[in-house]
C-alpha cells in the first residue's frame, strides 16, 4: 500500500494548486485526460498482456452482473430521493458508473496481470453503463441515433475495444507510434491525480442526507462485498478476482453530473453525489486493496 503513498501526495499538491491555476485551465486538462491521454493508458493496459477469449466472456459477464445489482440496488432508494424522476434518475446512475482515473491509481498496487484484466473490464463496462444511464435518463424514449452515436464515440471504448484487438491478435505495433502512446499513457494519472485534488471540496459532506448515503454504501461497500464474496466462493483466479473486486470498488464516475444536465436533470445534487462518493471512496478503495493484498 506504500506505492499508492505518491498518489495521494499528488492529490493533496492539486488541492494546494487548486486556488492558484485559473479554473478554465483545470478544465483543459480534464478534457484532455478523457480525449487523449486516458485512452492511450487504457490502449497501453489492455493490448500490453494477451487475454484468453474465455477470460474475456467471463470477465463480460461478470461486469454486466455487477452493473445491474448496481442498478437494482440503486432503484431501492427511490423511496428517498427527488420526487421527478429525471432528477432520481440523474442520480440514480451513481450507483454503477465507475472512476477510470482512480482504477488506474489502486491498480498499481497489483500485477501488470491484474492491470489487464482492469483494463479489459473497464472497456467492456463503458457501453453498458452509459446505455443504462442514457436509458435511465430519458426513460428508454430517447432517439436511439443519438445514444448510440454518443456511446460508439466514446474514446475509452475505443481505446480499449483497439487494446483487447490487438492483444488477442498478437499484432505488435511499430515502435515510434508504440513509444508515443507509452509516454501519453505515462502521462494521464500524475495530471489527473492533480485535477482531481483541485475538484475535492470536503465541505460537501456536510450536505449528506439518507438518499446520498445509501447510494454510497451500494457503489462503495456492497457491490465490492458481493464480488470478493462471488469469486472466493466460485475460486476464480486471483488476478481476476482482484480486477472485479477492484472494478467494483470504484467511485462514481466523475462526469456523472455532466451526462445529468445534458438529459435536464439536477445537476447540483448529482455534482455534490460525485464529490462525496470521489472522498469517500480515496477512503475505502485503500481498504479493498488491502484486503485484497492480504488474500495473496
Amino acid at each position: 500500500m506504500l506505492r499508492l503513498l505518491p498518489d495521494l501526495a499528488l492529490i493533496g499538491l492539486g488541492a494546494f494548486l487548486a486556488t492558484r491555476i485559473d479554473d478554465t485551465a483545470w478544465k483543459a486538462l480534464d478534457r484532455l485526460n478523457f480525449s487523449v491521454l486516458f485512452p492511450a493508458l487504457l490502449f497501453v493496459a489492455a493490448s500490453s498482456r494477451p487475454i484468453a477469449l474465455s477470460d474475456l466472456l467471463s470477465i463480460g459477464l461478470a461486469v454486466l452482473g455487477i452493473l445491474g445489482l448496481g442498478l437494482a440496488a440503486g432503484f431501492f432508494l427511490r423511496r428517498y430521493g427527488p420526487r421527478e424522476w429525471i432528477d432520481f434518475a440523474g442520480a440514480w446512475q451513481t450507483a454503477w458508473r465507475f472512476n477510470t482515473a482512480l482504477a488506474f491509481v489502486a491498480v498499481q498496487a497489483f500485477s501488470d496481470t491484474v492491470a489487464g484484466y482492469l483494463a479489459v473490464a473497464i472497456g467492456m463496462a463503458v457501453p453498458m453503463a452509459n446505455i443504462l444511464a442514457v436509458g435511465a435518463l430519458t426513460g428508454g424514449s430517447g432517439s436511439r441515433a443519438r445514444q448510440i452515436l454518443e456511446i460508439v464515440r466514446n474514446p475509452f471504448l475505443i481505446a480499449s475495444l483497439a487494446g483487447v484487438g490487438v492483444g488477442l491478435g498478437g499484432v505488435t505495433l511499430p515502435e515510434l507510434p508504440n513509444q508515443v502512446v507509452a509516454r501519453l499513457a505515462e502521462a494521464a494519472l500524475p495530471l489527473t491525480l492533480l485535477s482531481l485534488g483541485a475538484a475535492l471540496d470536503w465541505s460537501i459532506m456536510f450536505r449528506m442526507t439518507r438518499f446520498n448515503s445509501g447510494l454510497h454504501v451500494v457503489k462503495l461497500l456492497l457491490l465490492p462485498g458481493c464480488v470478493l464474496t462471488a469469486c472466493l466462493a466460485l475460486a476464480v483466479p486471483g488476478p481476476i478476482c482482484a480486477a472485479l473486486t477492484l472494478f467494483a470498488a470504484l467511485p462514481t464516475a466523475s462526469a456523472a453530473h455532466v451526462l445529468a444536465s445534458r438529459y435536464g436533470a439536477d445537476r447540483a445534487l448529482v455534482a455534490c453525489i460525485v464529490t462525496q462518493s470521489s472522498l469517500i471512496g480515496c477512503l475505502t478503495l485503500p481498504i479493498w486493496c488491502y484486503a485484497l493484498l492480504s488474500l495473496g
